[in-house]
């Protein structure tokens, strides 16, 4: 009979050697005799906790997914004001927990992947509504509905745009100025004439 926690703690274990292996051999590259391997683990318990590399995989981004969850709940719950809230999601997006090197790699290659892959495409999806969602909610309460709309959406689109560049590029743009950028985008979406 298994320890109880055992099966968390092996599932946590698989889906973070799945963005080390991600980051250091790549994608494709990432089999699950490496994943097994680099978690310690033997490579048939992937079967049994997540039925094959796709599942291990729809697991690790959803992971990746719930941990920026988490950090935008958690700024989120400390603002007070709309502005505050909006400054929360540029935050979580460009927070170090979301831009370390390995949690980069893991993203780019999802991403790269996730149209071609249906369970990744719908873990996008919803990654990107929560997105545009925590964006229009603080927005409509500074701008008319249609502004608010647009506002969020250039504001998404920026978000996700500086973050991409920031993760392929090693210079000259770092995340501090990323986040400077998109500060400085809602500062003149709200400024008053």
């Amino acid at each position: 009979m298994p320890k109880v926690g055992m099966e968390d703690l092996r599932r946590r274990q698989l889906i973070a050697a799945t963005i080390t292996s991600i980051h250091e051999e790549g994608f494709a590259n990432a089999t699950i005799a490496r994943i097994s391997r680099t978690a310690g683990l033997s490579g048939g318990i992937v079967a049994h906790y997540f039925d094959d590399k796709a599942g291990l995989l729809a697991a690790t981004m959803r992971s990746l997914a719930q941990s920026l969850l988490r950090e935008t709940v958690t700024r989120l719950k400390a603002a007070e004001t709309p502005e505050e809230r909006i400054d929360a999601v540029i935050l979580a997006n460009f927070s170090d927990s979301q831009n370390d090197p390995e949690s980069v790699s893991a993203w780019l290659a999802f991403w790269s992947e996730a149209r071609k892959t249906p369970a990744l495409w719908r873990i996008q999806k919803i990654n990107e509504r929560r997105l545009l969602s925590n964006l229009r909610h603080a927005f409509k309460q500074l701008l008319p509905e249609d502004e608010a709309r647009m506002a969020a959406a250039g504001l998404a689109a920026m978000i996700e745009g500086l973050w991409l560049r920031c993760a392929l590029t090693s210079g000259p743009l770092t995340v501090d100025q990323a986040r400077a950028i998109a500060r400085d985008y809602v500062a003149r979406l709200l400024q008053k004439d």
